[in-house]
């Protein structure tokens, strides 16, 4: 099965072309209902809160569906914004131009945008707590280790096949892995964008070929494309983070009812797992409320602030 959400980082990877810039998807693309159908400033209209995610990152992807649906049930109304780094996403949230990122890294992979962003930057939860940065290759592979990969130099044409060049993998693979494995002079890492990578490695697993790639966990194509993680005897990628639900400075004391609401989603490893692939691959693109109805029909007891329309 090829994922439909891989055509769309291809075509994402063409957009970027365009410059580092927010692009509006609107509140009528598809996405679950946004707000109680009422006009901003009408009866029952609790504002407009803006969600900035990374479309070609699937966490963030199912998790701002899952908020649109969720936050529009209480009667916000939900724009969805999407960019296509995390750099110019950080400085939007902020700076106020987004209200939202659904699924970020503070912890360990984005340390260093917290750093410089922090201070007008509100953690209103988190949502998971095992995601993990790897170097992976398909599980036909004979590479066991990141230390063994100057063994299969040749292989792997001296190359390491990444991602963005502002993600924070990228940035830990240049500053620690590369570093503490001697991987200098050895070997490229190829940076071009999330759709790249996927390209590659779909190329290299079809004619079986070597191929090393900075992956993550979570994120679908580990199963779609059969990928084993290398070890990291040195822990050169950190251990396991949170993914947290990231505020502008204010969110809670301006939407208290929906920074209450998010601080409930807490989601297990087999809930995560079952939302990214109802979004991400069992439902078209276009169809992602169809996607959110669901997996709320499957996991009713997902968190105790779940709503449902009978709840509205």
């Amino acid at each position: 099965m090829t994922s439909r959400r891989f055509r769309t980082t291809t075509a994402a990877a063409s957009a970027a072309l365009l410059g580092l810039t927010l692009a509006a998807c609107g509140s009528d693309d598809g996405g679950s209902d946004s707000g109680s159908g009422e006009g901003a400033g009408d009866s029952g209209d609790k504002g407009t809160i803006t969600m900035g995610f990374i479309p070609s990152w699937t966490d963030g992807l199912s998790t701002a569906y899952l908020l649109e649906d969720q936050l529009g049930k209480l009667g916000y109304e939900v724009e969805m914004q999407t960019l296509t780094e995390a750099a110019p996403l950080y400085t939007a949230l902020s700076q106020g131009d987004v209200d939202m990122y659904p699924s970020a890294w503070p912890e360990v992979t984005h340390k260093s945008y917290m750093d410089e962003y922090g201070d007008d930057i509100e953690d209103v939860g988190t949502y998971y707590d095992n995601a993990k940065l790897t170097f992976a290759v398909p599980e036909y592979s004979e590479i066991t280790s990141i230390e063994d990969l100057p063994d299969f130099k040749d292989e792997l044409d001296g190359k390491i096949i990444g991602i963005e060049p502002g993600a924070g993998l990228t940035k830990a693979t240049k500053e620690q892995v590369i570093p503490q494995y001697g991987l200098d002079g050895d070997f490229e890492l190829i940076t071009s964008s999330t759709a790249g990578m996927l390209g590659e490695l779909k190329k290299a697993t079809g004619d079986e070929d070597e191929i090393v790639v900075t992956l993550w966990r979570p994120f679908w194509a580990n199963s779609e494309f059969g990928m084993r993680d290398l070890e990291d005897p040195k822990g050169a990628l950190g251990d396991s983070e949170g993914l947290h639900f990231l505020g502008t400075k204010g969110f809670a004391e301006e939407y208290p009812e929906a920074a209450e609401l998010i601080k409930g989603i807490q989601l297990d490893d087999e809930q995560y797992g079952s939302l990214e692939d109802k979004v991400v691959n069992e439902f078209d693109e276009g169809k992602e409320a169809e996607a959110i109805d669901s997996w709320i029909e499957e996991n009713g007891d997902a968190f105790d602030t779940l709503l449902t329309e009978e709840k509205k």
